[in-house]
């Protein structure tokens, strides 16, 4: 099993930036693909953007492209969520998750962290 963190959410006003990071344990030797997840009261939840383990291949919805910067640390194994030009829309509890295999489901999830951002 892999166990997630996230850290960094929080209050920020429009425009403003915010970083947040997911440290990974546990058997990340297992770990293909990192996630960034954010789900809004009332809405389902949407992946933000992905990067592969070794930290290459990234995927951005198209309402981040440009303002959200997935990385990954490797000695670290921590990924990280750039967060620019915030948007009152992009206020939601924001999820890092981990996926085993190519393609289908992310199997292990984080508690997630509020980001709040204000207009």
């Amino acid at each position: 099993q892999v166990h997630l963190v996230e850290s960094g959410g929080g209050l920020v006003q429009a425009g403003g930036s915010l970083r947040l990071s997911c440290a990974a344990s546990g058997r990340t030797f297992s770990i293909y693909r990192m996630g960034w997840f954010r789900q809004a009261p009332g809405k389902e939840r949407e992946l933000t953007a992905a990067v592969n383990w070794s930290g290459t291949n990234t995927y951005y919805a198209d309402s981040v492209k440009g303002r959200f910067t997935i990385s990954k640390d490797n000695a670290k194994d921590t990924v990280y969520l750039q967060m620019n030009s915030l948007k009152p829309e992009d206020t939601a509890v924001y999820y890092c998750a981990a996926r085993r295999a190519a393609v289908g489901q992310y199997n292990d999830w984080g508690q997630g962290t509020q980001v709040t951002v204000s207009s």
